[in-house]
This record gives C-alpha cells, sequence and structure tokens, in this order.
C-alpha cells in the first residue's frame, strides 16, 4: 500500500545547512549546479581581454623585495581568472619575495591560484623543527590535516611518527611538508596542475629549511620534486640529488608513502629498509 506521509520539506537551519555543505565538501563536490547552464570554460577569461595578455604576468612582481599589501591584493585578483601558467608564475614571484618561513606561510594563506584553496578548510603548512638535518616531504593533506592544519596528523601521520622513532627520531628532530599545502576533495592525488601551481612555494620552503637530507614520501613527491617517473616501487631506497637554488644539491632518498604501508602492511620491510639507510647516512654525514 502505498505510504501517505508527507514529504519532509521544513527548511534547514543555519547549523545544519553548514554541516550538510561541510559533508559534501569532504565527499569530493566541488561545485554547485547552477539553475541555467553556466559556461565555466568562460571564467577563466579576464572580461576585456584575449588569451594571450591573460597570460601575462601582472606588472610589478619581479625583484627581490616583497610586495606592498595593496598590490599583493591586485595581484591575487588578478591571478584568480588567469590561466594555470600565469598562477604558476605569480606563486614563484611571490614564493622569491619570502625571507622566510613566516612570511612565506602567509604569502600562501593569502595565494588563490590554486582551486583547492576553495574546498579546503584551511593551510597545511608545515610541522617539525625548521632546519632540521630532515626533511620528510609528502604529497597533499588528508581530512584530519586539513582539520587540524598540520600534516601527517591521521593515521598515516602517526605510522610516520612510529617510523621515526624507530631510527631515533621524532617531530622535534625532523621538517615535515607536502608538496599541495591544500586538501584536495575527497583525498583525491593532486592533478599535475595543482602540484606545478603549488611548486614554487615547496621549493622556497625547502630552500629556506635548508635541510642535508630530503626524503620523498610516494610517487607524487618524487616525480614533483625530482623529476623521477619512474614507480616508487623502483624507485624507492635509491638515493637522488634535489637541486637547489644556486647549485648547491640536497641528497634525497626516495621512500614508500605511510598511506601506502596502511593499506600494504607487507610492504613495511622495505620502509625498515629505506628508514636504516637514512638513519646510516646521518651517522656517515656531518654537515
Amino acid at each position: 500500500m502505498p505510504s501517505t506521509k508527507e514529504p519532509n520539506n521544513r527548511e534547514l537551519s543555519a547549523l545544519e545547512a553548514a554541516e550538510a555543505l561541510r559533508w559534501w565538501i569532504r565527499a569530493g563536490v566541488a561545485d554547485a549546479l547552477d539553475d541555467e547552464p553556466h559556461d565555466r570554460f568562460a571564467d577563466s577569461i579576464v572580461p576585456g581581454e584575449d588569451e594571450r595578455a591573460a597570460a601575462k604576468p601582472p606588472p610589478r612582481v619581479s625583484g627581490s623585495s616583497p610586495p606592498a599589501v595593496g598590490t599583493r591584493t591586485l595581484y591575487q585578483r588578478a591571478i584568480r581568472a588567469a590561466p594555470p601558467d600565469a598562477a604558476e608564475t605569480s606563486a614563484r614571484a611571490l614564493a622569491r619575495s619570502a625571507s622566510d618561513l613566516d612570511t612565506l606561510r602567509s604569502i600562501m594563506a593569502d595565494f588563490d591560484g590554486c582551486p583547492l584553496k576553495r574546498t579546503a578548510t584551511q593551510l597545511v603548512f608545515a610541522d617539525g623543527v625548521p632546519g632540521s638535518r630532515v626533511m620528510f616531504v609528502g604529497e597533499a593533506p588528508g581530512a584530519e590535516e586539513d582539520r587540524l592544519g598540520r600534516p601527517f596528523v591521521g593515521r598515516a601521520g602517526q605510522l610516520l611518527d612510529r617510523m621515526l622513532g624507530a631510527i631515533g627520531l621524532d617531530r622535534q628532530s625532523v621538517y615535515i611538508a607536502n608538496v599541495v599545502p591544500w586538501r584536495p576533495p575527497g583525498n583525491r592525488t593532486p592533478t599535475p596542475q595543482e602540484t606545478q601551481v603549488c611548486l614554487p612555494f615547496m621549493e622556497r620552503q625547502i630552500e629556506i629549511a635548508d635541510p642535508e637530507f630530503l626524503v620523498c614520501l610516494g610517487a607524487s613527491a618524487l616525480r614533483t620534486l625530482l623529476g623521477v617517473q619512474a614507480g616508487i616501487m623502483r624507485a624507492r631506497g635509491s638515493w637522488f640529488t634535489y637541486a637547489m637554488q644556486g647549485g648547491r644539491g640536497i641528497r634525497a632518498l626516495a621512500m614508500l608513502h605511510p598511506a601506502f604501508l596502511l593499506r600494504q602492511p607487507a610492504h613495511k620491510r622495505f620502509a625498515w629498509a629505506d628508514l636504516r639507510a637514512l638513519a646510516k647516512a646521518l651517522e656517515t654525514s656531518s654537515r
């Protein structure tokens, strides 16, 4: 017999609406459908300019001195509608203007050139101690990292803590960050466009933190920072050279990401071998 129950058409409260929106964002929904067809490709074109003019970086951003606050605000507005290559150009100019990590963090928090910022809760910049001998770089924040604003604090982060403890390290003796500082919707893998836009910030972060050893956790960090296209299972345990500005190189080790180890615990033996290689390098090298 058909149900005669009336449908529930009550309006959501502000709190219920906010919780519902937050749930959809976590599920990976990045855009709402319009009542009428909407040409989203047209949004990327700066009004009154052709594509060639839009691709040009805004003026007065090159140079070694940081831009003024008013200039930076105008700069951010310009790149929000600019093509990806212009956003990357702006990120590089802004990254070079940062003289320390606090300034870099502030610049990244204001940066609107990466679309991931619009769906993330907050910037996830770094954890640990800058200037440590070892810097770990992962892929992107997850749900817990997005909520707390610190990298590697979820289950993968707890495993990383145990891995560090196995060779006598902890978060007070390393520095930790991600290639992409904003959580991708639904914890998906960042696109090449997103990693390229964020890369200048990561390069500057490494340069200022100045580690002796760089550990790339997972294929995304390996490919983005070192340009290594080989699979992580083939590259893990190998040493590479990360080229710094000015020609100095940093020894870089490829390792499996802790999140992968949670899904494939049988591969922990490879991670242990790589950790021992890192510990040996720390013992035999003096800065």
